[in-house]
């Protein structure tokens, strides 16, 4: 299940998605989360469902990857939908037999396109990580954020702090992986008994890997202080960003999408 979790990572593949600018892709990521807020109705989940249809053809990154990492969310996207069916008014679905009788029409309209939402924000996010390395995230939401620098906003120092997070996220789960593994061949048991005694196995788990994290944390600062990095004040960038051809197509075709889904919304 852990190897199943591909949030943060990065696939080096030469494709448009790759190609774009990630200043562009950070707007456009932020644009794709606001026009699912803004849905209405299937056909506006339709809309951005042919939208991620083309990110992933055009990112040369399978859908099967994406879906892969929905695995270890499929738990808290039911309880979501649960939560959803059990409080939705409107009338019974089925009126004929009592025992179902909590469950309502508009409640489960409300769970399906609450499942529908959470499978296409997760679907559209991973595309992001995906398509850029936390390089390049770092010095696009540092450049995104500069206008914050008036009030004095540690722009570098948070953006610096999100990137290495991000960065990090593979590595725990390949260290959580090989605790778990090394805790089964000592004789430890996590899959059966009740929820307390399970909850109790968790902690040979979560100690060793909070030392293991705080040991990370520690070496990334020796190495980063041995290398004189003092923050953002007058560091020099190696690559310099411009906009070209395919991220003015890129935003078209978002522009395009966010204005159909107002136009389903409105009519």
């Amino acid at each position: 299940m852990l190897k199943d979790i591909t949030l943060g990572q990065y696939f080096p593949v030469k494709s448009f998605m790759h190609a774009l600018d990630p200043r562009m892709k950070l707007l456009l990521t932020l644009l794709y989360v606001v026009a699912l807020f803004l849905v209405s109705d299937f056909w506006g989940f339709l809309v951005a469902a042919f939208l991620i249809g083309l990110v992933a053809s055009f990112s040369k990154i399978s859908l099967k990857v994406v879906f892969r990492g929905l695995k270890p969310l499929v738990f808290i996207i039911m309880f979501t939908a649960f939560f959803n069916v059990l409080y939705g008014g409107g009338e019974p679905l089925f009126p004929q037999i009592e025992w179902l009788s909590w469950i309502k029409t508009d409640g489960v309209k409300n769970a399906a396109f609450m499942i529908i939402r959470i499978i296409l924000l997760i679907l559209g996010t991973s595309y992001l990580t995906y398509t850029t390395s936390p390089v390049m995230l770092t010095d696009a939401l540092e450049r995104l954020m500069r206008p914050l620098k008036i009030f004095r906003f540690p722009v570098h120092e948070l953006a610096m702090m999100m990137t290495i997070a991000l960065r990090f996220i593979p590595t725990l789960i390949d260290e959580t992986d090989k605790i778990i593994n090394a805790q089964k061949a000592r004789g430890a048991d996590f899959e059966t008994g009740n929820i307390i005694r399970r909850a109790k196995a968790l902690i040979p788990i979560l100690i060793p890997l909070l030392v293991s994290a705080f040991h990370r944390a520690e070496e990334l600062a020796d190495a980063m202080e041995c290398r004189c990095y003092h923050g953002g004040a007058g560091r020099t960038r190696y690559k310099i960003y411009s906009l070209g051809w395919r991220d003015w197509v890129a935003l078209g075709a978002m522009v395009l999408s966010f204005a159909a889904i107002i136009m389903l919304r409105i009519y």
